[in-house]
């Protein structure tokens, strides 16, 4: 997958993770935004490598819920 690809992907994923973040964490755009980018799941999402394009906003989200309450993320093995 190309770079442009990969961004068009993340256009579209991005919004729908910070909605989760922002329905469940009960933070702003702009925190649940600033959240989101500041994590290492965020940091993994954008490396074509990892494959977490695949999951769903909700299985992300998750994953970042994760990486808050554990300071790290397990990975799934399907990703």
């Amino acid at each position: 997958m190309s770079d442009k690809q990969l961004s068009g992907i993340l256009i579209m994923l991005v919004p729908q993770i910070i909605k989760e973040i922002i329905d469940n964490e009960k933070l702003s755009e702009d925190e649940a935004t600033e959240a989101l980018y500041g994590s290492e799941l965020y940091a993994a999402l954008e490396d074509e490598k990892t494959k977490l394009w695949h999951l769903s906003a909700k299985a992300l989200y998750e994953l970042y819920r994760q990486e808050k309450q554990l300071g790290k993320i397990d990975f799934p093995e399907e990703a």
